[in-house]
């Protein structure tokens, strides 16, 4: 079965066939079991283990922790890629170009800065309405480009509040 992995802003096909994995046209032996009862799992390499810990964020989406590093991963396969691509791309593409604000409110809290990179759910902007905190999240995964606003600012409905890459 053929996948596309995102990673690092790259689309890498990958393709699975049993216990045979080719990347890039590199054809490799891997296995991937889960540890139970963890996050984590065990990744087989050519003989060579590694330890992974994956969390999944939903609709493909994984954060993979290794050796102290960290990636963000999206991980579709051939099937989902293509439903995705006739009703309208992906969600990089999707993704609105702007973040609005829902209601009228006041801005607390400003969680991201200008060039950081942010992935679907990932809260950007905290803003109370009628006594309510309120977190507003990353529609999509992409690079903020511009903050709107600052905390203590007041805000009206559909006012830009974080724009995008």
């Amino acid at each position: 079965m053929k996948y596309i992995v995102g990673i690092a802003g790259r689309e890498i096909e990958v393709e699975v066939d049993g216990d045979r994995v080719t990347v890039i046209g590199s054809t490799r032996t891997a296995s991937l079991r889960s540890i139970p009862g963890t996050t984590s799992r065990q990744l087989v390499l050519d003989g060579r283990p590694t330890g992974l810990t994956m969390r999944s964020a939903g609709r493909g989406q994984w954060s993979v922790e290794t050796r102290g590093d960290r990636w963000e991963v999206e991980v579709l396969d051939e099937r989902t890629r293509h439903i995705r691509g006739l009703t309208a791309g992906s969600a990089r593409q999707r993704g609105p170009k702007t973040l609005r604000a829902p209601m009228p409110g006041l801005v607390v809290r400003v969680l991201v800065e200008t060039g950081h990179a942010v992935t679907a759910g990932a809260g950007l902007v905290v803003l109370e309405a009628m006594k309510m905190e309120n977190e507003l999240k990353a529609p999509a995964t992409g690079v903020v480009r511009a903050v709107r606003v600052e905390a203590g600012q007041a805000v009206e409905k559909g006012q830009e509040l974080v724009e995008f890459e």
